[in-house]
């Protein structure tokens, strides 16, 4: 019976794809991916939910405000009546909300359809209204309607208003590719000694120590703002020493990049600096294919046009953060906690489970001259003058999806920071006890990438546990990368699970060498955690033969991973796989054989 319903359905989705396909040469329908628009206005490309919906959107991050509207021109082939949908959703639902915050409208040529968008339960097509076509080129405009992170994906025309429109990720993947004419074969991106994907302080410091060092590299990052957590697109401060013997070299190419971190201008060139570094921003890897058990290519999708390019090398660095290389090619992960009777880590849980490290996005207001008002915002987290958090800004506190999967879970989790903070502004705004205090004050900055501090972690040859940071539990030979960063776990304040259990959104911090959370500069010398290294076998795969990894996605235990993950570690983290990467490329050998035949080559060239 099993086997006759997969025959059946494998039928139907044959089927499926076929009326797509008809459908598509038909030319009765138009497709305009959001993110492609010439004219973005006031709406922000995010990309961060790629994998999980498969294409990027426009957001209406107004902060409260409606942004400023979004146009492109639309080339349609026929003259008459179309229909008009919109790929989005009303991000609230949830939250079972009576209100959705995030409507639009869709103009063309200046003529405002009917209908609000942004309505529905799940991503999916809903109809903005009907428009006569009188010319081949049109203008499409994007009206935000309410400041409030609206979203649109797609927005499709087509002459027939009752037209079957795939939703299905995959079924859509193919209806995109067809009326977007999408090559099925991506581009050729070209041959390198080393792929970096991400580009994070660790993908940068991996990619520019390559290059200095002779390799041909392609710097593959998803975002047009290099840095990662350091960048301005998220505003994490970097944390951890640099340059400490007897690896003194370890450490110089974090400290450049640093240096010009806040003006991304400059960083770009310096990695335009580098004559064989091949930079490719705005590109998401989203496939790798195999040979055996080494990489052979990945495949990346620009988030704007939706070109696709193939990239070659004997080598790859997972820099990604969320390890997402590591899993297309099939790595060994983990996820969450492990429990303290494998790890023998005292601060590990006696049973393991899937907590992490939340993710974070940063606010702050500011005082202008006149009472500015700000909408109550009931599609919010509601307060009350004893749950309220009584702030002006918001940083590395605001945590929020310890319960949730990082990367799967990711628009739940930035979206429910969204309801917090609104919520929150709101009830000081209108309702609590010290309104008047803020009657001067109006949100000005908050970001909408997701500070993540952890999700997969990639298993190496080695896997660092707590007591490997806190006594040398095993001595390494291959001890290289320094971690001077106390173990900083972090959980929901009391107050917060108190009034929100389960749905926790402020975070305190508890550092084991020091419970005060004093930074290390202001430590007495008996407080000070003693510095650690980190082994090179933990900066490879155990199973993917040419795979490195370098960043929050090494080869630690949950515990480990938060004094690891600081992005100073991490950079330096990027400087050894280069190194290391280098060292393959002279001996035609793959990183498990730089530890086994050239550790000392490897050792040597990082003092």
């Amino acid at each position: 019976m099993q086997k006759v319903f997969r025959v059946v359905y494998m039928m139907l989705m044959c089927q499926a794809f076929i009326s797509f396909s008809l459908l598509a040469q038909k030319k009765d329908f138009v497709l305009v991916e959001a993110e492609s628009f010439n004219e973005k206005g006031g709406w922000v490309l995010d990309q961060q939910f790629m994998d999980q919906m498969g294409s990027p959107f426009l957001l209406a991050h107004g902060i409260g405000k409606p942004v400023q509207d979004a146009s492109t021109e639309v080339m349609i082939p026929k003259k008459g009546t179309w229909h008009v949908y919109a790929r989005t959703w009303n991000w609230c639902s949830p939250w079972k909300t009576k209100e959705s915050p995030g409507r639009f409208k869709i103009a063309v040529n200046g003529a405002v359809l009917d209908n609000e968008l942004g309505m529905g339960t799940q991503w999916d097509w809903e109809y903005a209204g009907s428009v006569e076509i009188k010319d081949k080129s049109n203008i499409v405009t994007l009206k935000d309607l309410t400041g409030f992170e609206g979203r649109c994906d797609a927005i499709l025309f087509t002459k027939d208003k009752n037209a079957v429109i795939p939703n299905r990720k995959e079924d859509l993947s193919a209806f995109r590719k067809q009326l977007l004419n999408i090559p099925a074969k991506p581009e050729d991106g070209g041959h390198y000694d080393l792929v970096v994907v991400g580009a994070g302080t660790a993908g940068l410091s991996a990619a520019i120590k390559g290059a200095r060092e002779g390799l041909k590299v392609a710097l593959i990052n998803n975002r047009p703002v290099p840095g990662g957590n350091n960048s301005t697109e998220i505003r994490v401060v970097a944390s951890g020493e640099m340059n400490v013997k007897p690896y003194t070299v370890l450490g110089n190419v974090i400290r450049e990049i640093r240096n010009v971190y806040s003006k991304e201008d400059q960083v770009i060139e310096m990695i335009q600096a580098e004559k064989t570094l091949s930079y490719f921003p705005n590109m998401h890897v989203f496939a790798a294919s195999k040979e055996g058990k080494q990489i052979k290519s990945v495949t990346a999708k620009h988030i704007e046009n939706g070109k696709e390019m193939e990239f070659f090398s004997p080598l790859f660095v997972d820099c990604s953060g969320d390890g997402n290389l590591g899993y297309l090619a099939g790595a060994e992960y983990r996820v969450g906690r492990e429990m303290r009777q494998e790890t023998r880590e005292t601060l590990a849980p006696d049973r393991p489970d899937n907590i992490v490290l939340g993710a974070t996005i940063s606010w702050k207001s500011k005082v202008i001259p006149a009472e500015v008002s700000f909408p109550r915002c009931e599609w919010a987290i509601q307060f009350n003058d004893e749950s309220c958090e009584k702030v002006i800004s918001g940083s590395n506190w605001w945590e929020s999806g310890f319960r949730y999967d990082q990367v799967n879970d990711a628009e739940y989790i930035r979206d429910y920071l969204f309801r917090a903070i609104y919520g929150n502004w709101a009830f000081l705004k209108n309702d609590s006890k010290f309104k008047k205090e803020y009657a001067n004050r109006e949100l000005d900055m908050m970001t909408y990438i997701a500070g993540k501090r952890e999700s997969r972690r990639l298993i190496g040859d080695v896997f660092f546990v707590q007591q490997d940071i806190e006594k040398e539990y095993v001595r390494y030979d291959d001890a290289v990368v320094i971690g001077t960063y106390s173990i900083d776990q972090h959980f929901p304040t009391p107050k917060n699970t108190f009034f929100f259990p389960g749905e926790e959104f402020i975070s305190t911090m508890k550092h084991y060498f020091n419970d005060l959370g004093t930074p290390r500069r202001y430590l007495r010398d008996d407080q000070v955690p003693p510095p650690y290294r980190i082994p090179y076998r933990c900066l490879y795969s155990v199973n993917v033969d040419n795979l490195f990894m370098a960043g929050r996605n090494i080869s630690v235990s949950h515990i480990a991973l938060s004094s690891t993950r600081v992005q100073n570690t991490t950079g330096m983290m990027g400087e050894v796989v280069a190194v290391a990467a280098t060292l393959c490329k002279k001996y035609n050998c793959l990183p498990r054989e730089v530890y086994t035949k050239h550790l000392n080559e490897l050792l040597d060239s990082l003092k």
